[in-house]
């Protein structure tokens, strides 16, 4: 019988910095308005996405980074995958979406597939059929808060197993924190052993006149509810960093918010100019949050017919 001999006594105590690191991308999508990202935001543990309760916000591939331990945690939110047609067909808006979804989902470690609790139909359905085969899915039932019987999940949840071959299932409320950090531990164990993408502080990859954009268009689509179509969005002009009297940083922003029609434009502008007014102060509030930073915000409302359809102005607007 051979002795194992006892690591001298000086030896270090493994530590984190010893053990490997686990690196992955996790795409998160899902048909518009079931909830991604609020869920993005809990689980980065900061607003990188914009939220609202109109559906198709997010139009952009928003990547949010979190890093916890050993674990580096890169989140690619999506647009909601477009299943309705206008009176005109699918517009190039909705056709750029939808491909921005489908280069995503075959890059990524992992697919994040979300859904309310207890629901599922068609639009649910062409989102999932997009999943490459092989792919690991976890299934997110979000908005548990809302589910009145929670014993009508389990025939429910039995049913979506007979849909697709699930990895896990996982239900949750993505407002609660506990559900977020829950839900990171499920997707670590299927992130690869390799080196970090990120430094350890970064929380997202896009620029911040790219985040600015997007806190002026949630605030556009909060205040003005369902009034505003979704073809409406937010061009930055200017994004200027200067030094602020006291030594901290001031920011000048001019952004201008574009609409399809001249009755867009009241909407947006409201009585006075109260809306716009009220706009651009929520969103001076949240920019100064998110960067640290004294900002002066300037709003424009301009009317560009057609925009949403006309591929060279959806790239100058920066759409892929």
């Amino acid at each position: 019988m051979t002795d194992t001999a006892a690591p001298p006594p000086d030896s270090p105590e493994p530590t984190a910095d010893t053990e490997p690191r686990r690196c992955g991308l996790i795409a998160i999508v899902g048909r518009p308005n079931v909830g991604k990202s609020t869920l993005l935001n809990a689980l980065v543990g900061q607003k990188v996405s914009i939220t609202s309760r109109k559906a198709q916000t997010t139009r952009h591939r928003i990547t949010g980074i979190a890093t916890e331990g050993t674990t580096q945690f890169v989140f690619v939110d999506t647009p909601g995958f477009q299943t309705r047609h206008t009176s005109r067909g699918t517009t190039a808006l909705n056709r750029a979406l939808n491909k921005t979804v489908q280069s995503v989902l075959g890059d990524v470690d992992l697919v994040v597939f979300v859904v309310e609790a207890g629901r599922f139909g068609l639009d649910d359905a062409k989102v999932l059929a997009l999943v490459p085969p092989g792919k690991p899915v976890l299934l997110i039932a979000n908005k548990l808060d809302l589910v009145q019987r929670r014993a009508e999940l389990a025939p429910w949840l039995k049913s979506m197993g007979e849909r697709h071959a699930f990895a896990e299932y996982v239900p949750l409320s993505s407002k609660r924190e506990d559900d977020a950090k829950r839900l990171l531990k499920v997707i670590e164990a299927y992130l690869p052993e390799q080196p970090w993408y990120y430094d350890e502080d970064a929380v997202s990859d896009r620029s911040e006149k790219f985040l600015a954009g997007e806190m002026i268009r949630e605030k556009l689509f909060r205040l003005t509810g369902d009034e505003l179509p979704y073809t409406s969005t937010v061009v930055i002009e200017k994004f200027d960093e200067e030094p602020g009297h006291s030594g901290g940083r001031f920011m000048k922003i001019a952004a201008t918010i574009i609409v399809e029609r001249d009755g867009h434009k009241g909407i947006v502008i409201g009585d006075g100019g109260e809306r716009l007014k009220r706009i651009g102060t929520e969103a001076r509030t949240e920019l100064e949050k998110l960067f640290d930073a004294k900002v002066f915000l300037e709003l424009w409302v301009k009317v560009r017919s057609g925009w949403a359809d006309d591929e060279a102005r959806l790239k100058s607007y920066g759409y892929e």
